[in-house]
């Protein structure tokens, strides 16, 4: 673990009910707990949307016939 013993673990759960208080404690878990599930869906959709866009980007310029594709090359240049 992160070598912290159990009487470690008891003081920074005390010191976080004295900051926060023992009735915001389950809010905080849960805003806590909501971020971690928001950052875990972020960082996996990011990948999957990143390559459906070339993906699909990709299948539109082949669509594109031979000449129109060497303008787009020419004005990329």
């Amino acid at each position: 673990m992160l070598g912290l013993g159990w009487q470690e673990l008891v003081i920074v759960l005390v010191i976080i009910m004295i900051i926060f208080g023992a009735g915001k404690l389950p809010q905080v878990a849960k805003s806590l707990g909501q971020g971690v599930k928001e950052f875990k869906q972020e960082s996996t959709g990011t990948t999957d949307s990143l390559a459906a866009a070339s993906a699909s980007s990709g299948d539109a310029y082949d669509r594109v016939p031979p000449a129109e594709q060497a303008k787009v090359r020419a004005d990329e240049i």
